[in-house]
């Protein structure tokens, strides 16, 4: 799927324009760069929680008529488990052929479907990315600090993000993110990359994890324009070895079409 080259630069032009809703300026670079590695450091703690969960995950990418109606779409469900070597592994349970007629998943797709969608901005990458404070916004009535981020460096073979990040301003934490997946394309390459967002939830008490992606857009490939919609829910968290669990919501068929200035509802606080 998804071809073109378009820089994360290009991207902040876009992201970067969204104002907050209560520019701060009251806060001191000093306290900026606090609460940026504050951040960081409990993103690494999230890391390092969600690898100890099992949970289902399920993705469905459709081609859609200029009317809304499907006419082609790729689906697969998988578990996140652990095998008898108390290893974590996916496993597949449900993989229909696909019926894409004009989209192709490539390797970059795979890898911001597995790393750049639920993005973690933690302690580990915190170096490889420019992050700018545009002040206080909302994220579904939760007081959260913005972020636009890019990455400063890429290297080919390897995907980022580039967008826009909330961070709840008492947690500490990612809530929502708002952008698209960035990376060296090869010269003359058509691949194109939807804007997405995702939100989490608390699981835990303690950590928010991602439970639904949604992208809604019209990718403009050189052979023509090609309206899609996509949707990434990560369900049933359970810690390893424990009977408790968390279920999300029902199956989306159709998310709603969403800006970084109206984002639609999601699992409250």
């Amino acid at each position: 799927m998804l071809f073109a080259r378009l820089l994360a630069a290009t991207l902040l032009v876009v992201f970067g324009l969204c104002a907050a809703d209560h520019p701060d300026t009251s806060l001191s670079d000093a306290e900026i760069q606090k609460i940026i590695r504050t951040f960081g450091a409990k993103e690494s703690a999230f890391l390092k929680a969600r690898e100890q969960y099992t949970y289902k995950q399920s993705v469905k990418v459709a081609e859609v008529s200029p009317a809304g109606r499907e006419t082609g779409k790729y689906e697969y469900k998988s578990d996140i488990i652990f095998g008898p070597d108390k290893e974590r592994t996916e496993k597949v349970t449900w993989a229909p052929v696909s019926t894409l007629q004009r989209l192709q998943l490539t390797p970059e797709d795979e890898k911001d479907l597995r790393d750049v969608q639920p993005f973690v901005l933690n302690s580990e990458n915190l170096d490889q990315y420019y992050i700018r404070y545009l002040g206080k916004q909302n994220a579904d009535q939760i007081p959260c600090y913005l972020f636009a981020v890019k990455p400063k460096t890429m290297i080919k073979g390897e995907r980022y993000f580039a967008g826009l990040i909330w961070v709840d301003d008492k947690d500490l934490q990612i809530v929502k993110t708002y952008g698209r997946g960035v990376g060296l394309l090869a010269k003359h390459s058509d691949q194109q990359f939807p804007k997405f967002e995702t939100y989490r939830d608390q699981v835990d008490g303690r950590f928010w994890f991602p439970v639904f992606t949604i992208a809604e857009t019209v990718l403009p490939f050189s052979g023509g324009p090609v309206p899609i919609k996509m949707v990434v829910k990560y369900e049933d968290y359970k810690l390893f070895g424990s009977t408790s669990n968390i279920t999300f919501g029902a199956e989306v068929d159709t998310p709603p079409s969403t800006t970084p200035e109206n984002p639609p509802p999601s699992n409250p606080k």
